[in-house]
């Protein structure tokens, strides 16, 4: 078994930056990330332009320069495996965290590689930064499992001159809408609000409403999705039955935390917002010694934590576990 100070259970920026806060302050902790460094970001939009500027997603105070005020998806990748080279962070990747046990000593941490191989440590504290982006929302309607039903969007380029259905009306609806409409798709938008969402990012909202004004997408308001078949999305709009054909759909309607994950630790949730409990001063849950960073942090609201606030995080779970580790 190997043992640690720190572990850190995922490698996004929100916990690059509470390893760096931690290094810097003489622990060196371990990251596992079942994927890739910076791994949610990955799985962006190939041209994704993120809402924040460049200075705003920096971790650790290391300058991140994009070419644009706004970096691209690409940009972000390059910047935050640079991080992790040049400060060498200890980042176990395409490794997944199964099961966490308390013991009196601290957490044991067991996970399996991508070989099926199986590991073990033990630590006396833990860091959960898992995010949400791997946990899309559902519509649990009839076929949502089928083939042509996505809740990822990657690039437009294959679905030209293709009969695209996108369902939602937030920002990630909007960005693929915009893509595929560029790239020569038919594009139908189908989405549960009676206007457009206060959340879309406001550079692109113009944009977005012309192409629905101009009849270049057609947009249904008040859409409830009753159910996909392989070739038609039926839905309901004031209670009259509709449907609109679809080469291939596009559910994009969010994502949510790894609640299972947390409440196997004896994390509390709230049912109604889905925060995880913890101490706002110090990022510590409920349960002693396991500490939240980042989006995980916001429960069902992921519009509430971002990347520019959640990588704060890491500072002060980092001088707690220092005041402890001094305490003791």
């Amino acid at each position: 078994m190997q043992t640690e100070e720190v572990i850190i259970i995922g490698a996004g920026p929100c916990g690059l930056s509470a390893a760096l806060e931690l290094k810097r302050q003489g622990v060196d902790p371990l990251l596992i990330e079942k994927g890739n460094v910076a791994n949610s970001i990955y799985h962006y939009p190939t041209h994704q332009t993120f809402f924040s500027t460049s200075e705003k997603l920096e971790v650790g105070h290391i300058p991140f320069i994009s070419e644009r005020q706004k970096p691209v998806r690409n940009e972000a990748l390059t910047y935050y495996r640079t991080v992790a080279q040049r400060e060498n962070l200890r980042i176990n990747t395409y490794e997944k965290v199964e099961k966490v046990h308390k013991v009196d000593s601290g957490y044991i941490i067991q996970s399996e590689v991508k070989n099926g191989q199986k590991k073990e440590y033990q630590a006396p504290y833990l860091i959960i930064a898992t995010g949400y982006y791997d946990h899309p929302n559902k519509l649990n309607v009839k076929g949502e499992s089928l083939p042509h039903v996505y809740h990822y969007f990657k690039e437009a380029h294959p679905y030209y001159n293709q009969k695209v259905v996108v369902i939602g009306g937030k920002n990630s609806a909007v960005d693929a809408t915009l893509e595929l409409e560029k790239a020569g798709a038919h594009v139908t938008v189908l989405y549960r609000g009676k206007d457009y969402s206060p959340s879309v990012k406001p550079w692109i909202l113009p944009l977005f409403d012309s192409l629905i004004r101009h009849e270049k997408v057609d947009m249904e308001f008040n859409a409830d999705i009753r159910e996909i078949t392989e070739d038609r999305v039926h839905y309901q709009v004031d209670g009259e039955l509709r449907s609109v054909e679809a080469d291939f759909v596009f559910a994009m309607i969010g994502y949510h935390p790894d609640q299972g994950f947390l409440t196997d630790l004896g994390i509390d949730i709230d049912n109604e917002t889905g925060r995880p409990h913890f101490n706002e001063q110090t990022m510590e849950t409920n349960v002693d010694d396991i500490y939240i960073a980042g989006v995980i942090a916001a429960g069902y609201n992921n519009n509430e934590i971002f990347i520019e606030n959640g990588r704060y995080h890491g500072e002060l779970i980092a001088k707690d576990i220092l005041q402890k580790r001094n305490g003791r």
